[in-house]
């Protein structure tokens, strides 16, 4: 089933059950596919579009949170992490951190990488194998330790 009738059908469930958060969340994700869909020149998105469309709006909720927690505004964090935890099940399981740091050593001894002027291939490529399946500032502070090291 496509990301779109998986939403939709999320959507009918929160709207039923009047979760609020569930429903502004749902909704976020129905805009960003319809925009993506209407702005661009396939009239279907590949599911790794569809990811990173979801993983998009992820992280944008993580950060304002982060931003509101930092500036002691927890009644706004609370929401933006609620919403987060919802568009969430949307997304293939995430790797731990050890199983990034894995790949990451994979792509490392794979390059020849050694120090921090090479952290742009490792990340390129680590980037491309642990697409949807590990956030991109996890996957920069293994990175950078790895080369520290």
């Amino acid at each position: 089933m496509s990301l779109e009738k998986k939403v939709m059908t999320a959507l009918k469930e929160a709207m039923k059950s009047k979760d609020q958060v569930a429903l502004a969340s749902l909704r976020a994700v129905k805009s960003e596919l319809l925009l993506a869909k209407t702005s661009g020149d396939a009239a279907e998105l590949s599911e790794e579009q569809e990811i990173k469309l979801v993983q998009k709006l992820v992280k944008q909720r993580k950060d304002s949170a982060r931003i509101f927690t930092e500036q002691d505004r927890n009644d706004l964090a609370e929401p933006e992490l609620a919403q987060a935890a919802v568009l969430e099940q949307f997304l293939p399981e995430q790797m731990s951190e050890d199983e990034i740091a894995t790949v990451v050593q994979q792509v490392i001894d794979e390059t020849g990488a050694n120090g921090m002027k090479d952290m742009g291939k490792v990340m390129g490529r680590a980037n491309q194998l642990l697409a949807g399946k590990a956030d991109g500032r996890t996957i920069s502070t293994i990175v950078k330790q790895k080369l520290n090291s």
